[in-house]
């Protein structure tokens, strides 16, 4: 088949990796370069670990401080409010006890693979060096601070995840900058990270071109489809590509072609900041989950990212540079001899859905198209294995995880 792959972030490069390790021809379709939206400036995690959705039990009650703190970490500009509320009354519905069971254990099934369905196409680009695999550390001030956080963590480890408290001696043995700040920690061994994100994308895009897919610069404006099967795309200026399928990874630009799709998804962007310390002196040799700062810190090779805050103001709203600098702020807080007088900043878009699950699977009443989209705050965690299960799908293959809780219909159809 040849297979447009609309989007060429991580997700979509990864759909297109493994649809050609079938042999079938594929033709990105995207305005910008590979990994240079959001796939560009995430925290870098590879985590099998990062089953838990966004919305937790209880959260419902730090929304309206959090609302009222323009800095904090979760902010809605007041003029996007009216369009924001609705997501986040569906949000916090998914947030109960039952509902984040449900939802983590879904997570789990995405996530528990990601090193097996990584490892080919790292090693076909000739990549793997991309990848540090050390394990996550989650720290915390002290125990009674951890308890607050305890039965998240419990639910991890019934779902297998592999977990290790670490007492305070041990944690400022392993990561001696973290001293003075932190006195318990849990490591999780499993996780990896990435050295830099945007070379692990475009290392695998590289690879797919060399391998022979096409590329089309221009934005995806519409399908065109007769009957129950698309024939092609209609491109931004005019013109046209014809193609025997479709998959849709465009990431946070991915509800209006949806729709067309058959998928009414409640798709929203969670606006997201990082602050890169390129001056960075630290010496740490794991990622850092800062669980009370809400915020990870991972070494990366062009310096420290800091990363984390939701920030729901649409897609064409101006970044809010007060909450990179918030996240130095807190930074500097965690580490007070961290050298910061050369750093960046940025603002990207993760394309986050209610329940805190992406929409993986074919798309509603359609024969050939699949959708990939909507992975949140997991994007890089769950890419390879969501490009594994899309190129099951259009081989006419069983998926190797469940694929119930992706479906695209959950939310209902688009007339």
């Amino acid at each position: 088949m040849h297979v447009a792959v609309i989007g060429n972030g991580i997700v979509g490069t990864s759909c297109a990796a493994w649809l050609q390790r079938d042999g079938h021809r594929v033709t990105f379709v995207d305005p910008l370069e590979p990994g240079e939206a959001t796939s560009f400036g995430n925290a870098g995690s590879l985590s099998p670990s990062a089953c838990l959705p966004v919305g937790m039990p209880g959260m419902w009650r730090k929304v309206p401080r959090w609302l009222l703190d323009p800095l904090g970490p979760l902010v809605v500009r007041w003029w996007y409010a009216p369009a924001a509320m609705p997501w986040l009354l569906r949000f916090l519905r998914h947030s109960e006890r039952a509902e984040v069971v449900r939802i983590a254990g879904a997570l789990r099934g995405l996530l528990a693979p990601i090193f097996a369905c990584y490892e080919p196409l790292l090693q076909r680009a000739n990549a793997t060096g991309l990848v540090r695999h050390g394990g996550c550390l989650y720290v915390y001030s002290g125990l009674e601070a951890a308890r607050q956080w305890r039965w998240g963590m419990d639910l991890r480890r019934s779902l297998g995840v592999e977990l290790r408290d670490v007492g305070q001696e041990e944690l400022e043995a392993l990561e001696p900058d973290l001293k003075g700040r932190f006195r318990f920690g849990i490591l999780a061994p499993e996780n990896a990270s990435t050295l830099d994100p945007e070379a692990l994308t475009r290392a695998l895009f590289a690879q797919c071109v060399a391998d022979g897919a096409a590329v089309r610069r221009a934005r995806a404006a519409d399908v065109r489809l007769l009957g129950d099967r698309v024939t092609g795309l209609a491109l931004e200026g005019g013109e046209a590509l014809d193609c025997d399928g479709v998959v849709l990874a465009g990431g946070a630009w991915s509800k209006g072609l949806a729709r067309r799709l058959g998928a009414a998804v409640p798709l929203e962007t969670q606006r997201g900041y990082h602050v890169t310390v390129r001056s960075n002196n630290l010496a740490l040799r794991h990622t850092v989950m800062a669980v009370e700062h809400n915020m990870m810190v991972n070494p990366m090779r062009m310096g420290l990212r800091l990363a984390g805050t939701v920030e729901f103001a649409g897609l064409r709203a101006a970044p809010d540079h007060r909450r990179a600098a918030s996240l130095l702020h807190r930074g500097r807080d965690m580490f007070p001899h961290l050298d910061t007088s050369d750093t960046t900043e940025w603002m990207g878009h993760r394309p986050c859905l209610p329940d805190s699950l992406p929409v993986i699977g074919r798309a509603p009443r359609l024969q050939n198209a699949w959708l990939a989209f909507g992975h949140g705050h997991v994007g890089m965690c769950g890419a390879a294995s969501t490009g594994r299960e899309i190129a099951n799908l259009v081989a006419g293959r069983a998926p190797e995880i469940d694929l119930a809780p992706f479906a695209a219909d959950r939310f209902g159809r688009a007339a």
